[in-house]
């Protein structure tokens, strides 16, 4: 309840950045969807915006609530982009993203937009990234038990997402996710530029130097990191 009412605070701040006439990147999760609902409250009180989602069941809300949906070949600039976190370095404002398996969607719209803005509660903060969970890495189907086992020889212990029925996860795109637990990672950036050479990777979960604002809730109150002050 702690955590929710937590999330819920720093949706509704994140929210309230929005102004009249932007183009709105809509992220996926738990948090980045009660930021959607946020929205939708904000539009039917009058505000006009249009949005671009990040995943089908991001889009598949957004519509349910109200909200102008585009389709990212239809603008050419999204103005504000807001998105939830798994971990966030505190000291950095570097991100992993990637639970729920719209990395490569989020990065795209991350990297489009002029301002992204990361919602997240208290539990989400790190000092250091991998410290909690894996990166996670969509790789393309043919082939990836090779790509598992270069990330394996890089250090990594990996292990292919897969349902609740047994079968791999597939991404909006169609690839496979695997999970990549290297630990507490020193040097991110490194280990980005290495994964993305890898054969068969499309993207992975390190999110560096994206973030212009990580806003943090708490019950009570909100808590703001920014790129300006790193």
């Amino acid at each position: 309840m702690r955590a929710q009412r937590s999330k819920e605070q720093a949706a509704r701040y994140a929210a309230s950045l929005v102004e009249p006439g932007m183009t709105v990147g809509l992220g996926s999760g738990s948090t980045a969807e009660l930021a959607v609902r946020a929205l939708a409250e904000r539009v039917r009180s009058g505000l006009r915006i249009v949005t671009v989602a990040t995943s089908r069941r991001t889009a598949r809300l957004a519509r349910r609530v109200g909200l102008e949906l585009r389709e990212p070949e239809e603008v050419e600039r999204i103005d504000l982009a807001i998105d939830g976190a798994d971990e966030v370095e505190e000291r950095s404002l570097a991100l992993l993203k990637g639970r729920g398996g719209a990395l490569v969607r989020e990065k795209l719209v991350a990297r489009l937009a002029a301002r992204v803005v990361i919602v997240v509660d208290e539990t989400k903060l790190v000092p250091q990234l991998g410290t909690r969970h894996p990166v996670p890495v969509e790789v393309v189907p043919f082939g990836w038990s090779w790509c598992a086992r270069w990330l394996e020889e890089m250090g990594g212990h990996v292990v292919l997402r897969r349902r609740e029925d047994g079968r791999p996860f597939r991404s909006d795109n169609g690839n496979v996710i695997l999970d990549a637990w290297f630990g507490p990672i020193a040097e991110p950036q490194q280990l980005a530029e290495a994964v993305k050479r890898l054969p068969g990777v499309v993207d992975h979960g390190l999110f560096l130097d994206l973030a212009d604002l990580v806003v943090v809730g708490s019950p009570s109150a909100v808590r703001l990191l920014s790129a300006a002050s790193k």
